[in-house]
């Protein structure tokens, strides 16, 4: 008798599935307050940080230079890595892999790699 195997259906359940995502810190926003202080002499004016809900992950950061009433730039994370965009033109300037980057690429008023502390 030739010998039959037989195979199980295996459901996986996605409640164990992280997504890896960069999330928006606390230090973050203290080092983004720091950087746009810094950077005012350089034209900076305002940042804003819109979370997706109420308290859900940040959809993206925008910011503000002196010369244009609308956002010149946003970020956002994506996956692991924070996306830089001129938002005047639709245009991806750039993936980083630390929010200190991106915003050094905007504006290098802050040494690059000064975090502040968790």
């Amino acid at each position: 008798m030739p010998a039959t195997m037989t195979l199980k259906a295996t459901t996986f359940s996605t409640d164990n599935v992280v997504s890896l995502r960069a999330n928006f810190l606390p230090r973050h926003r203290e080092y983004l307050m720091r950087w746009l202080d810094a950077g005012t002499c350089m034209g900076l004016c305002d940042v804003d940080v819109s979370p997706r809900s109420g308290n859900g992950p940040i959809e993206h950061v925008l910011v503000w230079v002196r010369e244009n009433a609308d956002p010149a730039y946003l970020l956002r994370p994506e996956g692991m890595n924070w996306v830089l965009v001129d938002n005047l033109r639709d245009h991806r300037l750039g993936t980083f892999k630390t929010f200190e980057a991106a915003l050094y690429a905007i504006r290098p008023v802050l040494a690059c790699g000064a975090t502040a502390a968790a």
